[in-house]
């Protein structure tokens, strides 16, 4: 089953009373869906690490993998519902980690900036002690924010990162959706993209929808062109917020990981 849930719009009625409004960020931008493990997992996704330490789903390739992809999914929804990176990556040879948010899926735990991030920051480095190198991070929507900022965390893990219908900031995107509101004011969670990549050396794509109008493809190109690091901007021609995987064939999908793995990093 494939579902790509939209980030929710930041819809706060009025500009009063800002500190009560801000505590409804949570509601309305996390969309966790709670299921059983069993209802996750599939014979080619089976639970990771495993099924007492719930973290996320795994695929692995046909033969020996080349290295280990670490999916942060949008605001909706559940791990199992992102296979599709799986189908796209482990035949490129690459174990693929579907990885589950606190509070979604089976888990526990609660929703927030920080709770996300830090959560993820774990699981990188899991990943990252369980297989080693190479260790590549894909964020999509929201999870481009929650990559980026674990990124920073585990710089040092992680060969490339790939950033999918990105924001440079949270703030930008709730500006856009709501100009009359004070967002800098109302909102909690950050998510700046920008400055948690700020020092962040190894290569990054950012791919972007043409036609998003959830995430406007400007705030991606606005990250994309912050970035210091080696770099490729995608633009995924017809594309909206939700149907861009149908636009990124298998030979799409190569052309990524051999840039991300490929790109020559800066040093001194």
């Amino acid at each position: 089953m494939r579902l790509r849930i939209p980030l929710a719009a930041l819809a706060i009625i009025g500009a009063t009373a800002f500190a009560p409004l801000s505590m409804l960020q949570d509601s309305l931008l996390y969309f966790p869906q709670q299921v059983p493990l069993a209802a996750m997992t599939s014979p080619g996704l089976g639970a990771w690490p495993d099924a007492d330490d719930f973290r996320g789903l795994i695929a692995k390739p046909a033969g020996m993998a080349r290295g280990t992809v670490v999916v942060f999914h949008g605001n909706a929804g559940h791990a199992g519902h992102r296979e599709f990176y799986a189908q796209m990556l482990a035949p490129l040879g690459f174990r693929v980690v579907l990885a589950e948010y606190p509070g979604y899926g089976p888990r526990g735990g609660t929703v927030g900036e920080a709770s996300l991030v830090d959560d993820a920051a774990q699981t990188i480095a899991l990943a990252h002690a369980r297989y080693g190198g190479p260790v590549l991070v894909i964020g999509e929507s929201l999870g481009a924010g929650v990559a980026a900022a674990a990124t920073r965390q585990v710089q040092g893990l992680v060969a490339g990162l790939m950033l999918v219908t990105p924001w440079d900031r949270l703030e930008s995107v709730a500006s856009h959706h709501y100009a009359w509101l004070p967002v800098r004011w109302l909102l909690r969670d950050r998510y700046d993209s920008v400055a948690n990549l700020a020092g962040f050396e190894r290569p990054v794509v950012v791919a972007v929808a043409e036609h998003d109008s959830i995430v406007p493809a400007r705030y991606g190109i606005a990250l994309h062109g912050s970035l210091h690091a080696p770099k490729q901007l995608r633009t995924l021609r017809g594309a909206e917020h939700n149907d861009w995987i149908d636009r990124a064939d298998a030979a799409w999908w190569r052309e990524v990981v051999e840039f991300l793995l490929a790109a020559k990093v800066p040093t001194g």
